[in-house]
């Protein structure tokens, strides 16, 4: 308990899936944590949530693909809890297409939510970070297919190639300032999304099976992996821990 005590955490994509795991996270390790995500209503159940047990959390409605909408929730972070020393970019979306087949709007969506949202975050999180003045830790959440790739999602591997790239230039730019960058990448985990889209198929448990023999560990994820995985690279333990490209994918790419 308490390894990320005294800091305040800002998370995307908190409503919901892994960003709501990892505010549930920070929150219970001793973070003040502002939960930012378009679904107010599943983010207001997600505050309740974190209150319930004691956490401390706030709530901000945020378009990630909005720069005016970043400087609001910055802002507002900064201000409920007097600075910002973690900043997750957690929010996604994820279209299933090939090349030919992904339309440009589907493509330029994934791109506006998943790598312009996470260059809004850092533009503006870094500037919180600098005037407090004591440093920071900025995780974004890549992916495994931001490494590696299928065959049906060209845009979405596109997009958290993008973030695997872009981490990076932050990491170096963030050094000297005591700002650290890491990337997250997930395999596949059992969020609402994947459990929905599993629950859709014919044999569903015929699929959980087959989803399990693709990994080496024998098992997809919970969210609890990689909200652990988050955790580290946001306390201090990770302290000589940047530009670093996290894979937490139960052996998924190591085949």
């Amino acid at each position: 308990m308490g390894r990320v005590s005294g800091k305040v955490a800002l998370v995307t994509g908190a409503a919901s899936g892994l960003g709501r795991a990892t505010a549930k996270r920070l929150a219970a390790e001793g973070a003040q944590v502002m939960i930012a995500d378009i679904n107010e209503t599943r983010l207001a159940e997600a505050r309740d949530e974190i209150a319930q047990p004691g956490g401390q959390a706030m709530l901000h409605v945020l378009d990630v693909t909005s720069e005016e909408a970043w400087e609001r929730a910055v802002a507002e972070t900064v201000a409920a809890f007097g600075k910002l020393d973690i900043l997750v970019n957690c929010a996604g979306v994820l279209s299933i297409a090939d090349i030919e087949s992904e339309t440009f709007e589907k493509w330029s969506w994934q791109h506006r939510v998943n790598l312009d949202g996470v260059f809004l975050g850092m533009k503006h999180g870094f500037k919180a970070m600098r005037q407090g003045g004591t440093g920071g830790s900025i995780i974004n959440f890549s992916s495994v297919l931001g490494i590696l790739s299928l065959s049906n999602i060209a845009a979405y591997s596109s997009a958290k190639g993008g973030v695997r790239a872009i981490t990076k230039s932050a990491a170096l730019h963030g050094g000297p300032l005591g700002i650290r960058v890491n990337s997250i990448h997930p395999g596949h985990v059992r969020t609402e999304m994947v459990i929905d889209g599993v629950s859709a198929a014919d044999y569903p448990d015929e699929v959980w099976q087959k989803l399990a023999e693709q990994y080496p560990i024998g098992r997809v994820g919970e969210p609890g992996d990689i909200a652990d995985a988050v955790l580290f690279l946001a306390s201090d333990e990770s302290s000589f821990v940047t530009g670093l490209e996290m894979v937490v994918d139960g052996g998924y790419s190591i085949q």
